[in-house]
């Protein structure tokens, strides 16, 4: 954890850069509105494992774009971290992954900032594995028309059953996590309005099961899959947010009937990038972090 006042930015964040809800600006006093919201940060790179499980290289994306004590605070936590030996074929092996890590910006009583890493994750999909779950046909929810009337922007984490012949059995949304500011009873309204459009349509969508490998003889897979609901999808504005605090919300975590919830994989799965489709209980588990993300 870091401390700093040079993190002033975070409180003004929260009225210029985080996107208020349609009607909720004159309702809430600033004070209730940055009581509600936190401010998080995404960044991403690779890193480098070896084989007894010490960090031997990181390296991060745009590092330019970062505030050189954000990089030195990223760098110098990860660096000490341990992981679990990576094996193939019964040896331990050297690993490179990709890396993403959500930062939190927290105001502290003294008046700076408290910033913290709050989650992880190094997770990679492969359209053309087939040891693992892929897609087949995902058609992308349409946007509802009473989130986008009033601003409601967030990611949308869903949970299938993927059945044998590639059918969806169940699905589930596991979080809402909201990228606007408002009281929690517009925040919840939106959640809902957002899980129901995404599980609508994940029930039409249809996946490969893996042919080959450890998984290959389940009778189901539970996989994750997030979906994001953004005003701007402009892809020439991803590089001008990278390195920007923006709100971050995080939403309940829901139980799904089918399997019990295990808090080590669920660590980072708020980071997974669009598009992919993550096992969740899968043999291919990837990097495993033996440091507890409090300690970095």
């Amino acid at each position: 954890m870091m401390r700093s006042p040079l993190f002033l930015a975070l409180a003004l964040a929260v009225g210029a850069g985080a996107p208020l809800l349609a009607g909720d600006a004159s309702a809430q006093t600033a004070r209730a509105v940055r009581a509600t919201a936190e401010m998080s940060m995404v960044l991403s790179g690779h890193i480098e494992v070896t084989p007894e499980g010490a960090v031997r290289s990181l390296v991060l994306d745009q590092k330019a774009m970062v505030a050189p004590s954000i990089a030195s605070f990223v760098e110098g936590t990860i660096g000490g971290w341990r992981f679990e030996p990576t094996l193939r074929d019964g040896q331990a092996v050297a690993t490179r992954a990709p890396l993403r890590v959500r930062l939190r910006g927290k105001a502290a009583a003294d008046g700076g900032y408290e910033i913290s890493m709050t989650s992880v994750d190094f997770s990679e999909y492969d359209p053309k594995a087939t040891d693992s779950v892929t897609q087949l046909h995902m058609t992308p929810p349409r946007y509802p028309e009473a989130a986008y009337r009033n601003g409601g922007q967030g990611e949308v984490l869903l949970l299938v059953k993927v059945a044998r012949d590639g059918t969806v059995a169940d699905v589930a949304a596991e979080q809402v996590n909201m990228a606007v500011v408002a009281p929690e009873r517009t925040l919840a309204k939106m959640r809902d309005i957002l899980a129901r459009a995404s599980v609508s349509t994940a029930r039409t969508w249809t996946f490969k099961p893996p042919t080959t490998g450890e998984d290959s003889t389940r009778d189901s897979w539970t996989v994750r899959i997030p979906v994001n609901f953004a005003l701007n999808n402009d892809p020439n504005a991803v590089a001008e947010r990278y390195g920007r605090w923006r709100a971050f919300i995080p939403g309940p975590r829901q139980t799904v009937p089918w399997r019990e919830a295990d808090p080590v994989e669920q660590v980072g799965s708020d980071l997974l990038p669009e598009g992919g489709v993550y096992m969740v209980d899968g043999a291919k588990r990837g990097l495993r972090l033996l440091t507890p993300l409090a300690q970095g």
